[in-house]
């Protein structure tokens, strides 16, 4: 910041020099005092009081602007809540925090769990901002095994598991047909988070019946599977999300996902994303998990189709990719501000904690 000093206006000079030199030694020793008349009249500007969040809705990422162009997981969030919102900085956060007059707050925090935790924390502790009453959207993208999920459906988290807390070896170095996964002792606390039971059930009560939308792109790419539920057009669900900062593909790591989440005493793995465990440990550190939501939208299936290899699915040829991902970042945010949207409005029965159902 740069400095300017003003110079004495001519009668402000005539006026010292009348002065006599003790006078004016006596006012440059004697700075005016909080109490004083001069104080009083002229207070020092307060700061700003925290904005009181009721809600805060996470994304991870961003493909370009907020606004006006191809959406990514934040564009539609922003478009509703923020749109002409002033950023408010934080530091340690990978992007600006937007708020508007309701209470309702959001940011990008990024990708993996380490980015998004990160700025989660810096977030949750500027003092900007008032958590204490706040409830908690993690919104993103996500993959979906075919068994379980579709291309465009969308999904709130009855539970929360961490893929990588534990040990892994190569499938070679092991009995035939034996996981290949063992749980690390210690981080029982760490490695599964059961969420809200009344949250997610009040979030599928306001939003189960939401319209989504759908592709001809998605449509003919789900033929391509025999499931059934990989086969249906895009619903909205519930279930466990996986969280692991690796890309997972293939029915082996899919039925791996499974395993962990039946050895954990979860719900069924129908999500695979790379934030929420992450985000909602930093959360329970400072205000606990009872209002925090795990909301995603499947945007491509954790395998490949029974004609298709690992790798051909990792890596599609031109024109061999899902489609729907524009309709399903739409339909996240259409999911989530119904819940958003009532929390709000009916904040005196929501502040003090979930209503039950």
């Amino acid at each position: 910041m740069m400095f300017f000093h003003r110079p004495f206006p001519s009668s402000c000079v005539r006026w010292l020099s009348a002065c006599g030199a003790a006078l004016l030694v006596a006012a440059c020793a004697s700075p005016t005092s909080p109490t004083s008349p001069v104080s009083a009249a002229r207070p020092a500007a307060a700061a700003a009081a925290p904005v009181k969040v009721k809600v805060f809705v996470a994304a991870m990422f961003e493909i370009g602007q907020n606004t006006g162009d191809r959406a990514g997981e934040f564009q539609h969030w922003y478009e509703r809540y923020w749109k002409g919102a002033a950023p408010m900085a934080v530091p340690g956060a990978l992007q600006p925090v937007y708020c508007n007059a309701d209470g309702v707050c959001g940011a990008v925090l990024g990708m993996g769990k380490v980015n998004s935790s990160s700025s989660m924390q810096a977030i949750l502790l500027n003092p900007q901002f008032d958590f204490s009453q706040a409830y908690y959207v993690i919104s993103g993208v996500a993959g979906t095994p075919p068994a379980r999920g579709t291309i465009g459906e969308v999904s709130w988290a009855t539970w929360l598991v961490d893929y990588d807390l534990g040990h892994r070896w190569a499938p070679e170095e092991n009995k035939p047909g034996e996981p290949t996964f063992m749980p690390r002792k210690g981080y029982e606390e760490y490695r599964r988070f059961k969420l809200n039971p009344d949250l997610v059930g009040w979030a599928m009560k306001l939003s189960s019946d939401t319209p989504l939308k759908d592709s001809d792109s998605a449509r003919k790419y789900r033929l391509r599977y025999p499931d059934a539920a990989a086969r249906r057009a895009p619903f909205v669900a519930t279930g466990t999300h996986m969280t692991g900062d690796t890309f997972f593909h293939g029915p082996g790591m899919s039925k791996q996902a499974q395993y962990i989440a039946r050895l954990y005493g979860a719900d069924d793995y129908v999500i695979t994303e790379m934030e929420a465990a992450a985000i909602t440990l930093v959360i329970k550190r400072t205000h606990g998990t009872d209002r925090v939501m795990s909301l995603r939208g499947a945007v491509n299936f954790d395998q490949g189709s029974p004609k298709e290899s690992t790798l051909q699915h990792l890596d599609p040829a031109p024109g061999e990719t899902a489609g729907g991902f524009a309709e399903t970042v739409e339909n996240i945010a259409l999911v989530g501000t119904r819940v958003v949207d009532h929390i709000v409005a009916n904040w005196p029965q929501w502040q003090a904690g979930v209503p039950k159902p």
